[in-house]
């Protein structure tokens, strides 16, 4: 193996040796006991365990050397007596945090991903962009390898600061500040919202496919009501309302449900993908992940319908607080992605910020996957001010186009 690369072994070594919470010590010794019964005896093959496991695998093929750590983000928010988000445990949760190898002064880019995903989605990203910014990426907080408390939120608000007050605890134990934030669809809404909570940290905001900037009211809205007054469309909405998740299907299908996921990642990836198709390896290694994240506790993914109605239409919508961004912002999206630029533009003509909408060829909503050359190139031309000597005289990259 050449010289710098991090094996999986490598990286295993470089984690023991990193300084981790209290919080992931007894997680960690709980699943060890939980996972004493060998996982062919399981309903559910799956563990914490087994997520860190894959997350170490399908990161077996990116080079740059990394850290992987639980960072502890407490029991609950300073100066509140209520646990996070009324959990019956008091014990500090954690956010699993990957920090990859950069050059001295390299301006940090803090990636976050989206609904149904984790940090190693962007594991097509995480060399090109090392060798430009000290990336950090996370497991948001119910998601991937971190704490997964018991989801009790009752309100868009409530939901909202599950999501916003852990991503700043998160920060201030890191201690970063003055950094770029990188969201991908409902992660593009998280640092949204969070940017327009704490602007000050961030130096600018880049929003990849994101959700949350429509409403129902907007376009599409007549077809909705259309669907809705059908039989499949009643069905679709009561499911929605009941917090029915696609995550509850394969935990349903017990030892069947990483079949399942097989079937998506090799169709959406491979047989049906719009751009670059996955390698057997990759794929067989992002299957082996997505499946593990899927399956576990239940927790953020319970947030969906406080944040969205029916449709992904946002109950919040971000484009009617436009005119409170305080953060230059670019937005990102492939050429076939389902989330519609159009929401953008129309939050572009009240911001009173810089922003730019780029679009990236053969590509969907997993842009980053889709056509990672592309979406380099649109994250590098975003990031322009922070890394060129004469930002002013860089080109859009041939290929992007700007809407």
């Amino acid at each position: 193996m050449a010289e710098g690369i991090a094996s999986p072994a490598a990286a295993a070594a470089t984690t023991s040796q990193t300084a981790t919470s209290t919080a992931a010590t007894t997680a960690e010794s709980i699943c060890k006991k939980r996972s004493l019964w060998p996982s062919i005896l399981r309903w559910i093959p799956t563990s914490t365990d087994h997520i860190i496991r894959a997350e170490k695998r399908l990161l077996s093929v990116v080079k740059t050397p990394y850290i992987q750590e639980h960072v502890n983000i407490g029991s609950g928010p300073p100066g509140s007596t209520v646990r996070w988000f009324r959990s019956v445990s008091n014990d500090p949760k954690f956010i699993n945090t990957l920090t990859f190898d950069s050059k001295e002064g390299s301006p940090t880019l803090v990636m976050v991903h989206g609904y149904g995903a984790s940090q190693g989605f962007f594991f097509r990203n995480f060399d090109t962009l090392a060798a430009h910014f000290k990336v950090i990426a996370i497991d948001q907080l119910g998601w991937g390898g971190s704490s997964r408390p018991d989801f009790t939120c009752k309100s868009t608000e409530e939901t909202e600061a599950w999501f916003i007050d852990s991503l700043e605890e998160w920060r201030k134990a890191k201690n970063l500040s003055n950094f770029i934030l990188l969201g991908h669809s409902f992660g593009g809404y998280v640092a949204a919202k969070y940017a327009l909570k704490h602007p000050e940290h961030i130096q600018h905001l880049i929003l990849v496919g994101p959700a949350g900037f429509a409403s129902e009211n907007d376009y599409k809205s007549e077809w909705l009501t259309r669907f809705r007054a059908t039989w499949k469309g009643a069905v679709l909405n009561h499911l929605w309302e009941s917090n029915f998740t696609p995550q509850k299907i394969v935990r349903g299908l017990g030892p069947w449900g990483p079949d399942m996921v097989r079937k998506y990642t090799s169709a959406r990836f491979g047989s049906r993908a719009q751009g670059s198709v996955l390698t057997e390896e990759e794929s067989r290694l992002l299957t082996d992940y997505v499946y593990h994240t899927l399956a576990a506790k239940a927790s953020g993914e319970l947030c969906l319908k406080y944040i969205f109605s029916f449709g992904a239409f946002a109950r919040m919508p971000l484009v009617q607080r436009a005119s409170e961004w305080k953060v230059p912002t670019s937005f990102i999206y492939g050429f076939q992605d389902w989330m519609n630029y159009q929401g953008a533009q129309e939050a572009r003509q009240h911001m009173r910020v810089p922003c730019e909408i780029i679009r990236v060829p053969q590509a969907g909503h997993f842009v980053f996957i889709d056509a990672p050359d592309g979406f380099h190139s649109a994250v590098l031309y975003a990031c322009r001010r922070f890394l060129s000597p004469d930002p002013d005289s860089e080109s859009l990259p041939e290929g992007l186009t700007t809407a």
